[in-house]
């Protein structure tokens, strides 16, 4: 059950209480709203500058002090609530002060740059309202006496252009979750071998279809699970679900990704909330991830740093669940049948067609949990061309929401929930900031345009606190999953290519087509990204802005030599983010199609009659590798034939598992030994499956040995390190690749249509 019982769904809280006792009229929420933003600002308009200094200081200090007791829910929403004054007092003389009129382009160009820092300062209040106090719900345990009764699951794997051996292993894990078998069944839903497509007029595509459908249908009927697909590839991924909905009568849906192998334990967690709140439509878990996307990849990240995802998906998830807004994510999740059907079935309105259906489900009053525990291993994009693709759709996704289904006015969401969904959408509009603020330095630098107007004694009294509060407020709530500055190099590296994307949504948001997300890519050798070219030209603007600058403080006006300062520190910082792009733009060579994972598995390794005591350190579905004496190391030499023994506490202890030797490398007294695995039947390789992907605590360990707070300081010098060591590699990757004219390979961004 959920750590804090009075807080079920936040349906319990008082704060909860009182809030749903407010009308359910939008105008009337929005009006409550803007009372209580309008009493902090005339508190902010009081405040003289003499005043402000003091109350700056005094919470610089408040902030020091009371940075580590994050847990303490008293002095958490203290110390939201004093960063949140800070940041409202500064906009609001932000607003009321630095906008003089000197010239009409001037005066434009500051406009442009105050709509950037709304945006920041918007998404920053909801960060905090949405953040004040996350739920830590957990798992209802099954009663062992009724698992006759447990509600029926139809697990639904929906796929349209994925390998046969990828998602063999997803439906292996499927079928071998902790479950009474009679209570459900799993579904491989093929969009790839539809009627439409195995009848195209196209004979390479016709073929290929029917191939890929006779394939699919052998592999289920081998391991046991059932075969779906339909006649047309209507409404992409939505329209796949719903062709599955009509066909099957589960009381529960499951919705698995094709590359995404759920736990042994999946639905013993999850499935108890549907059978403790009858309102409940939905409970969600985490996307966790067994390879690094490409930034973390590119820049050597993975294992040392928590994942750009884990903010979303281990605070702001519970954040939202707190507001009973915790939305569907596509997959790793399940939903009630009943309640999906009411609405018919997964939303298609839009290419985000999980976050839509959470919608409008809210809106009808029904309630969803979260549980913060991961239990799929999935597969993220492997080069920056898919990864951004993935961003774009989920940027034009949110955006069509926010256009075709307004949260702040869609009738039947309470305000908090208002709130949430408003959150999640306007964040995607990060691309337009970012991109301001990567271009403003240059227009006073370069052409001496007024878009700031303040003094030093005010820019340190208002501006300096608010950034100040900024960072701190982000390392309280985030920082053991999300190092700072990693968001400005994640946003920066997107906006380029979302911000046209989202340009077009708002022309026509009908526009944006599904595409499938590449995944298990293999890249055979580094290459520049040809997305780079962009980059090049803002490093290019920044630093000679820089430049200038300095010019200007030389040979310029002694009364400019403030404003100069600040916007040559300015256009540094976007030269510190760069410089990591650049070396996130250096694409890494990945030829392994399955990622390892770090394990500590105890174990027996047997060579015909003997057997010897041994570690294995990590795990694929195609690999390991095993720790064992260096005394043995001339007994397992290449392409040695062996098997290992699970020992302890483990779900396939005892069994055989049989390998290959490829390589031994010994570090003192241990050898490590690379093997292949090679299952002799179906029986060995569910168990290999299972071993592989049935562990919870597994995927826990990991991001647990990942968590830790570095700290704003500390963070920004390991990005820095990153950046300049990296970026140097990435230019003399450019030189080799200019002298040589060597080609990249093969590139595309984004993914095939599934329409």
């Amino acid at each position: 059950m959920a750590k804090k019982k009075s807080k079920h769904s936040g349906m319990e809280s008082l704060g909860y209480k009182l809030l749903a006792r407010i009308e359910k009229s939008p105008l009337t929420q929005l009006i409550l709203a803007a009372l209580f933003v309008a009493g902090i600002i005339a508190c902010a308009a009081s405040i003289t500058t003499k005043t402000q200094i003091a109350v700056a200081v005094s919470a610089i200090v408040v902030f020091l002090a009371l940075k580590k007791f994050n847990n303490i829910e008293t002095i958490r929403v203290l110390y939201l609530i004093l960063a949140a004054f800070l940041s409202v007092d500064y906009f609001y003389w932000r607003t009321f002060t630095t906008l003089g009129f000197n010239d009409l382009l001037s005066f434009s160009c500051a406009i442009i740059l105050y709509l950037a820092e709304l945006y920041g300062f918007v998404v920053y209040i909801l960060s905090i309202f949405v953040n004040i106090d996350p739920l830590d719900r957990k798992p209802i345990p099954l009663h062992k006496d009724e698992l006759d009764k447990v509600p029926t699951v139809d697990v639904m794997i929906p796929s349209y252009n994925e390998e046969s051996e990828l998602l063999e292993v997803t439906l292996l894990s499927a079928l071998q979750m902790d479950y009474p078998k009679d209570r459900f069944d799993v579904y491989l839903l093929d969009d790839g071998g539809t009627d439409q497509r195995c009848n195209s007029p196209d004979p390479v595509l016709a073929a290929k279809s029917k191939k890929r459908r006779e394939e699919l249908k052998a592999l289920c009927a081998k391991v046991g699970a059932r075969y779906l697909t339909r006649e047309k590839n209507v409404h992409a991924k939505a329209g796949n679900i719903n062709s599955a909905l009509q066909q099957t009568e589960g009381d529960l849906i499951m919705i698995l990704d094709a590359d995404h192998a759920p736990t042994a334990d999946f639905l013993q967690n999850t499935v108890g909330w549907f059978i403790k709140d009858p309102k409940m439509f939905l409970v969600q878990t985490p996307h966790f991830f067994i390879n690094p996307d490409p930034i973390e990849k590119n820049l050597q990240t993975f294992t040392q740093m928590p994942s750009e995802n884990e903010m979303f998906y281990r605070v702001i998830q519970r954040g939202l669940d707190y507001w009973n807004a915790a939305f569907f994510c596509g997959s790793a999740a399940v939903l009630r049948r009943k309640y999906i059907m009411e609405i018919g079935g997964i939303s298609g309105d839009t290419i985000t067609e999980d976050a839509e259906t959470a919608l409008t489900m809210h809106a009808r009053g029904y309630n969803s949990a979260y549980i913060a525990k991961p239990m799929i291993s999935g597969l993220q994009p492997e080069t920056l061309g898919g990864f951004i693709g993935q961003r774009v759709r989920w940027a034009q996704g949110m955006l069509q929401i926010f256009l075709l289904k307004n949260p702040l006015v869609l009738p039947g969401l309470t305000l908090p929930q208002r709130l949430c969904y408003f959150s999640s959408g306007f964040f995607w509009f990060f691309a337009y900031a970012r991109l301001v603020f990567l271009l403003a330095p240059m227009c006073f630098l370069f052409f001496g345009l007024k878009i700031y107007n303040a003094n030093f004694v005010d820019f340190a009294a208002y501006c300096l606190p608010h950034l100040f509060a900024v960072f701190m407020v982000s390392d309280f709530l985030f920082g053991h999953v999300r190092w700072s500055f990693v968001s400005e190099l994640y946003e920066l590296m997107q906006s380029v290519y979302t911000f046209p994307a989202m340009l077009k949504v708002l022309m026509n948001p009908r526009a944006p087509k599904f595409n499938v997300t590449a995944k298990g890519e293999t890249l055979t050798q580094d290459f520049i990204s040809p997305l780079a070219k962009p980059f090049y030209l803002f490093l290019l603007l920044n630093l000679v802005a820089i430049g200038f600058g300095a010019g200007r403080l030389v040979w310029g006006n002694i009364g400019d030599r403030f404003p100069t300062t600040i916007t040559m520190c300015w256009a540094g910082f976007n030269v510190f983010i760069l410089l990591a792009a650049m070396g996130a733009l250096l694409e890494r060579r990945q030829r392994r199609a399955t990622p390892r994972m770090p394990a500590q598995i105890p174990a027996r390794v047997r060579v015909g009659d003997k057997s010897y005591v041994a570690t294995i350190t990590d795990l694929s579905i195609s690999g390991a590798s095993i720790q064992i004496d260096a005394a043995y190391e001339t007994i397992f030499r290449t392409d040695t034939k062996a098997d290992f023994i699970v020992q302890g506490n483990n779900a396939v202890a005892g069994e055989p598992f049989h390998f290959v030797v490829r390589n031994a490398r010994s570090e003192g007294s241990l050898t490590n030994l690379g093997v292949q695995f090679q299952h002799k039947d179906l029986e060995e390789l569910k168990r290999k499956v299972l071993l592989v992907n049935g562990s919870s605590d597994r995927w826990i360990s990991f991001q647990t040995n990942r968590e830790k707070r570095l700290g704003v300081t500390r963070s920004a010098f390991f990005l820095m390190s990153c950046g300049i060591r990296f970026s140097i590699e990435h230019f003399a990757h450019l030189m080799i690749e200019s002298n040589v004219r060597q080609p990249s390979p093969a590139y595309h961004v984004g993914g095939r249509s599934s329409n």
